[in-house]
């Protein structure tokens, strides 16, 4: 049978950095197979189901480069094919009605609370009459369809990451496969979609592993062969508590938002809860598929690191500025959304900041002294080792001689020497000539070098900002 994985988000709101893990580890391990990877939406929770978010859902995977093979599955298209698996499982004796009402239920889960016991459903249902249970379906009685739990059994099931799970089923309760709104639960619509769509591994994240025991016993019941399983361990702050949008952003679309790339995403959520074996970190999507393994998942939390996710985001910055090219390009379209007043000077931009930056939203605030010269203090103009006399010396020798060089000599390697070589003939320190045109050009103590500056500015710019500086000195 050929291998096939699936990523079944339910359409709630954003995609989370945990969900696109799984959709991640899905993907490359049916790519590294040669098989396939499926993509379902379950949407079967209407409470919880919001308006847009699957058109924001695919949009990101395609974002991510996450593109699934065959037909995407809707769930909420399929009601006729589970309610006729319930119905199954009710006429096989798996299954039955159940008429208790919220009220009933809370009532058994407080009393189940006071005696410091798990709640359970006491299956009050359990023993009604096929007749009966018709009955109050005829009378227009509200209901829900309860898995019935096989009695004294032991479950055994197997997780390619956790291992061997075995569970008494006197600890678990009759769950509920159909709501009373008439939608299955995820429950049994996992496995009624997996067993359809001859899904092989189901890679999920670990949340799903204590419901791991009533899956194998539906499958069981429908008779179905069931799938390898792996359980993803949790996504963690720092302080080692479950990632929550509490903490920070959790939301793909946020990442991408504040101009993080996708391929640092993907590879960056590729090194959380998996490694290579290697010290290597760096990899295109090519590498992970090559590379990835289910045995080198780890059972323990990986931390979400803001600063390692910033550390990769600047690393292809740098990589794909150096590199030019299409990828250039693409970044230099994508950088214009987050500065769009001033895309004319994106290029220049991307060269003067692409070593500084963590993502493209800081483009915009790091480089606004360069439109709007801030109002900073004359103090600030005068190096710790320097002072006010050989400061305005520096820039007045500096504003002759930048003064006289012509507009196609304006460039980084002739004017460092120009400045240099003022520098020694007066007999001035670095910090007499370059620390006060870094600060005239920029307003700030901490910028590009000057000569950068002056490149970007112009020379009209960058003789007028010298000039303001010269006065603010007195």
């Amino acid at each position: 049978m050929k291998l096939k994985t699936r990523f079944a988000p339910s359409p709630t709101g954003y995609l989370h950095v945990g969900s696109l893990r799984t959709a991640l580890f899905d993907y490359l391990f049916a790519k590294k197979n040669k098989g396939e990877f499926a993509l379902r939406i379950e949407d079967t929770d209407r409470e919880r189901f919001v308006e847009d978010a699957q058109e924001k859902l695919l949009a990101v995977l395609a974002k991510m480069g996450l593109e699934h093979d065959g037909d995407m599955m809707v769930q909420s298209l399929r009601l006729d094919t589970y309610h006729k698996q319930i119905n199954k499982l009710i006429k096989d004796g798996h299954a039955y009605y159940c008429f208790c009402s919220q009220e009933r239920l809370e009532k058994l889960r407080q009393e189940a609370q006071a005696k410091k016991e798990v709640p359970k459903y006491d299956g009050l249902c359990r023993h009604l009459k096929p007749e009966e249970a018709q009955a109050k379906i005829d009378k227009g009685e509200s209901y829900v369809v309860r898995f019935k739990i096989p009695e004294n059994k032991i479950v055994e099931a197997k997780d390619l990451v956790y291992g061997k799970i075995s569970v008494k089923t006197q600890d678990l309760d009759d769950f509920v496969i159909l709501k009373s709104d008439k939608y299955p639960t995820y429950h049994l619509a996992n496995v009624v979609d997996d067993h359809e769509m001859k899904i092989t591994h189901v890679i999920r994240g670990e949340e799903w592993l204590p419901s791991l025991p009533r899956h194998i016993l539906l499958y069981q019941a429908f008779g179905y062969e069931p799938p390898a399983f792996v359980h993803l361990p949790l996504l963690l702050n720092p302080d080692r508590s479950k990632l929550s949008k509490r903490q920070g952003d959790v939301a793909v679309e946020d990442f991408l938002a504040k101009g993080y790339l996708s391929q640092a995403l993907i590879n960056y959520i590729a090194l959380l809860g998996w490694n290579p074996g290697n010290d290597q970190e760096l990899f295109t999507i090519d590498q992970l598929i090559k590379e990835f393994s289910l045995e080198r998942i780890n059972k323990a939390g990986a931390i979400f690191d803001i600063n390692k996710l910033n550390w990769f985001n600047a690393e292809y910055i740098k990589a794909i500025v150096e590199q030019g090219g299409s990828r250039y390009q693409q970044l230099v379209e994508q950088t214009a959304e987050f500065i769009p007043e001033h895309k004319d000077r994106i290029d220049d931009l991307l060269h003067l900041f692409g070593t500084r930056i963590n993502n493209l939203s800081e483009l915009k605030v790091m480089s606004e002294f360069l439109f709007n010269l801030p109002n900073y203090p004359a103090e600030m103009l005068i190096f710790k080792k320097s002072d006010r006399e050989k400061t305005t010396q520096g820039l007045n020798l500096a504003l002759g001689t930048l003064g006289k060089v012509e507009d196609k000599l304006w460039q980084e390697e002739k004017l460092n020497t120009l400045i240099q070589n003022v520098a020694e003939e007066h007999k001035l320190s670095p910090g007499d000539i370059f620390w006060p045109i870094r600060v005239a050009l920029s307003g700030l103590e901490k910028s590009p070098s000057p000569v950068e500056l002056l490149v970007f500015l112009g020379k009209n710019e960058s003789l007028s900002r010298i000039k303001q500086a010269i006065a603010k000195l007195g």
